[in-house]
């Protein structure tokens, strides 16, 4: 597991904060650099059109696991092992005596000193303030610790709720609702071209009843509720808060998040209904909506995890991710909404792999990129509005059938990595 995860490769683990501070500096740049190539694209929506974000989420892909098929990591329990040498360590190759060349091609030494991290403009900074590279708040932790949840839905509103309200009862402290493929695409269940696909991945919502059901003996004015859902974000946006109303719940009240991340789905996942944009105009309106009514409730979540998952390098995931959230920015701004207004309401969504140091400097670069681009691009007036949130999900990929009691140990590392990048 110390090799899967890289963390062999550092000289102190314990004290991996030189290669952390380096890789932060790095996949910054890696991804700035990516970032100036879809501006000069014309931005997300025309390097979309174009095909150009998708080839290069595909080559990327084949480098990640050209990698690993040649022996770039182990994985405990596969037939994937890196093959041994009896070479003698002089004949070597440089990377191979004290770097490795990572597929985001950034080289990772074995030993980090004062002088490699001479000049980082991102080492004094504080959590809790601009640009918040150690997380959006002063005490992070110690007073608001995490909220975990599983993301979960399937069969019947019922089912699923009896299923929730065994998590809660255990001492789940939120909800995070899957819903299945008919229902991403805006299908009723009983359309014969859903019929496959009817609360096979997520649960099955059609009407008002279906919702009622799914929150039934579960207070809304108490639950942080986050939902995974775009294309047809307007009806279970709408249903969610006819439930909430039945309950006596005031919008005013509502916590959690929407996921609404519709750009996304036109690069990787494909559960959109309508064209990029006129699907822009829903995510703007739902801020406009969210920021008046809702003040509580995350309008967005600009999520990278599906790249990760899809093959994108940490450079990509992050370079793209912040592209969107920057697009996002722009729409909701072009319909007449004052940045402050909704941009500290947005939340992001990274994925957590099996690379320790790489995702941890991931999640800092993130917040170091956002808030300059933030600054750079809308001059926001509250520090909110700079501040990158986020939750983050452990790996799916990294998993492996063969090999379930290891994977925990996979979840354990990606999970250790999220919370030493300040989620």
């Amino acid at each position: 597991m110390a090799n899967e995860s890289h963390i062999d490769h550092v000289a102190d683990p314990a004290c991996g904060s030189g290669a952390v501070e380096a890789l932060t500096a790095e996949l910054c740049a890696a991804a700035w650099q990516e970032f100036q190539q879809i501006e000069a694209e014309g931005g997300v929506l025309s390097s979309l059109e174009q095909g150009h974000i998708q080839r290069r989420v595909q080559a990327a892909s084949a480098r990640r696991n050209a990698a690993y098929q040649a022996g770039e990591r182990a994985m405990i329990g596969t037939t994937l092992h890196p093959p041994k040498t009896e070479r003698p360590v002089e004949t070597l190759p440089v990377e191979v005596k004290g770097q490795r060349m990572t597929p985001e091609g950034i080289a990772v030494k074995h030993l980090y000193n004062q002088g490699d991290l001479k000049g980082l403009p991102h080492l004094d900074t504080y959590p809790g303030l601009p640009p918040f590279v150690r997380g959006p708040y002063p005490t992070m932790y110690v007073q608001q610790p995490w909220t975990i949840r599983q993301y979960a839905g399937f069969s019947t509103a019922e089912e699923s709720n009896a299923f929730y309200r065994r998590n809660l009862a255990a001492g789940q402290k939120g909800l995070s609702i899957a819903f299945d493929l008919a229902t991403h695409r805006g299908y009723d269940s009983d359309h014969p071209r859903v019929a496959g696909d009817v609360g096979m991945a997520g649960v099955a919502i059609d009407s008002i009843l279906d919702m009622r059901q799914l929150f039934d003996g579960i207070p809304l004015n108490e639950m942080t509720v986050s939902m995974t859902m775009n294309g047809a974000v307007l009806p279970i946006m709408a249903l969610y808060i006819v439930a909430a109303e039945e309950q006596g719940v005031a919008q005013k009240d509502l916590t959690g998040t929407i996921q609404n991340d519709i750009l996304k789905e036109f690069m990787v996942r494909n559960t959109y209904i309508y064209p990029p944009k006129p699907s822009m105009r829903i995510v703007s309106d739902i801020f406009s909506y969210t920021s008046t009514h809702m003040p509580k409730f995350n309008s967005i979540s600009i999520s990278g995890y599906h790249m990760q998952e899809a093959g994108a390098t940490a450079d990509l995931e992050l370079a793209y991710t912040i592209a969107d959230g920057i697009e996002y920015a722009r729409a909701g701004v072009a319909a007449g909404l004052d940045i402050d207004r909704f941009a500290p309401r947005l939340s992001f969504f990274w994925a957590i792999g099996m690379n320790f140091f790489m995702e941890v400097a991931k999640l800092r670069a993130a917040r170091l990129l956002w808030a300059s681009l933030m600054l750079k691009n809308f001059s926001p007036k509250d520090e909110r509005s700079l501040s990158l949130r986020t939750h983050c999900q452990t790996s799916g990929w990294s998993l492996t059938a063969q090999d379930p009691y290891n994977n925990i140990i996979r979840t354990m590392i990606e999970a250790m990595a999220a919370t030493q990048g300040h989620t």
